[in-house]
This record gives C-alpha cells, structure tokens and sequence, in this order.
C-alpha cells in the first residue's frame, strides 16, 4: 500500500497564520456547533464574547446545531468553514465523500458515558441490562462497545433524549455525556452511577473542530487564527464563563444557569479540557498516536475502509501544535 504524505503545509503558510489582525481585515468565518448552545460549546461563546476572534482578524458567526442538524452534510455544503464533531465522524464522512479533516479538539477525551442503577467494576458486566441509544450511537461506540466489552447481546431500545424510561426501569442504562444527561438524572432522586467510555477504552477525542480540507488549504492562517482565538476563549471561560454564558442563554434561552453551572463542573471534574496532552501541548492539542487509535477502531469496526479513507490525509497537526494555549 502507498504510503501518504501526511496533511502538512508549506512554511509560508504556517507564517500566515501569524499575520496581523489588521492585515486579515476581520475575515468572517462561520461555526457550526453540535448542538444547542450550551455549556459545551462555551469557550467559543467566550471568543465570542471578550472579541478574541476580533482581535484574531476574524469575522466569526456561531450557528448552533441541534438534534435534526447533519452538521458535516451542512459544512460540506459551504454552510460553515469548520463544525463541531467527533473526530471519528470525519473519518467516516471521508469515506461518504465528504472530505473533512480533524484540526483541533476541545475535549481531550470522549465525553460519552454509561448510566447505571447498577455499581459495577467493569463493562462487561453490564451484557444483561438493555441499553437506550440514539440513532448515532451505532456508527460510533456502540460496535466498538460490542466488541471490546462484550456487549454484543445486549438489548437494546430507543433513546429518545428523555430520562424518564431509564428513571422508571432499574434494568436499563441510559447513554450520555458526562456533561448533560446526569443533570437530568439526578432529579430523578435514586442512585445512579456514571461510567465514562474512555475510562475502559474508547479512543476517540471529544467535541474535535473539523474543517473540510479544501477550506485548511485555501485558508490556513484563518483557520490556525480561529483554532488558536477557540482556545483562548476556552482557558478564559473556565476561569470565568460569565462572558460566555451570557451569549449561550441569548443563542438558546431553554438553557438554565443550573444546567450551564453543571456542564462546567463536570467539564473541570473530569479535565475534558484541560487533562490529558492538553497538559503538556496546550488546550485544543490533538496527537498522530491517538488519532490513529480512532482510525484502527473504526476500520475494526467495518464502520470505515482503510483503503477508502487514507488516515494520513484526514487531519493535520498544523493548525494547532503552535497556539500553545496552556491550562
């Protein structure tokens, strides 16, 4: 098999990555999140905010997601430059034609989790409970959920984003984020115990930017500007979202100041930020090692075809590996 050239630029375009922000004359640039505003997306609300896209010769518009909302299809569509996503998600639209590349990450870890009414020691042994999961869970955890826990023959239901049915059935466990189904659960007022996927071993990062590739060859320094802006705002959101917070309650009123409140604690509690090589690299630092542990999971998996989807060619370390935004 021919060996790719990784994703890679040329140093005069690295170099206009630092141009100043007058000579970028606010060139404007959309984002597209993942979902409703909320306190996931709260460091891009803080950029937002406090004018670091500004200042950064950057034009920004935040369009939300939502439940109904093909985010990749709508990048693809010249909707947005960049979107919200797990990284294994661009891997799998590059094998639907939709050639997306992974530049950065927010969460240095996948924020998805097991809810249990159950305490248990490992995975597996949650092979007899049935499982409510969404439609996007089977091209993403589920089958490796399968294989690597053993979770093969479990029953399976409908998650319909409500708690209720896992609140009214001690036999069921709910899928998550860490971030946001607890909330809700916790009101339910009994014993519950949360276990995060990447504790036993899914790869994938959390909440990754991504950007098509044509978008980070045409436009590398607004790209690199908006990734390093993104970090910043989220360094400065964890250490006073009140900026932030203010644009995601206008963008999306049903969200409460508990909810928000909860979402950050968590996000500090588990270090989705600022954990892992976030550490050493600076927020947003995504790394070849574990993009690939996505990439082999997935071609595992069948959910990709290593000859369809060249791992080399679907990210690139550039756009990030010089913002240094450290913790």
């Amino acid at each position: 098999m021919k060996t790719q050239r990784p994703f890679t630029y040329s140093l005069l375009a690295l170099l206009l990555a630092g141009v100043s922000a007058t000579s970028m004359a606010e060139e404007k640039f959309t984002f597209l999140t993942n979902w409703y505003a909320q306190a996931e997306h709260g460091g891009f609300y803080e950029a937002q905010a406090k004018g670091l896209y500004k200042t950064a010769g950057l034009d920004v518009s935040i369009k939300m997601g939502g439940p109904q909302v093909n985010v990749m299809q709508l990048m693809a569509a010249g909707q947005a430059d960049c979107t919200l996503g797990d990284n294994g998600q661009a891997l799998e639209t590059w094998q639907a034609g939709v050639h997306a590349v992974t530049v950065a990450t927010v969460f240095q870890h996948s924020p998805t989790v097991f809810i249990s009414h159950d305490k248990v020691e490992k995975g597996q042994e949650l092979k007899d409970k049935t499982f409510l999961l969404a439609t996007e869970a089977y091209t993403s955890f589920w089958p490796w959920a399968k294989s690597e826990l053993g979770l093969g023959s479990a029953k399976i239901r409908p998650y319909t984003f409500s708690v209720q049915p896992f609140l009214a059935d001690n036999n069921l466990v709910q899928q998550g984020y860490v971030t946001s189904e607890p909330f809700s659960v916790e009101k339910g007022g009994k014993p519950f115990y949360v276990y995060m996927l990447s504790d036993w071993g899914y790869p994938p990062y959390g909440n990754s930017i991504i950007c098509m590739a044509d978008t980070v060859k045409k436009r590398p320094a607004a790209v690199a500007a908006f990734v390093k802006a993104s970090m910043q705002g989220w360094k400065e959101y964890l250490q006073d979202p009140t900026a932030g917070n203010q644009l995601i309650t206008q963008a999306n009123p049903r969200m409460g100041a508990d909810q928000i409140a909860f979402g950050i604690a968590q996000m500090k509690k588990y270090e989705l930020v600022t954990g892992g090589d976030a550490q050493t690299g600076g927020i947003g630092i995504i790394t070849e090692p574990r993009l690939k542990k996505t990439w082999d999971m997935l071609v595992k998996n069948k959910l990709i075809d290593a000859d369809k989807v060249p791992f080399a060619q679907t990210y690139t370390l550039d756009m990030i590996k010089d913002a240094k935004v450290m913790p």
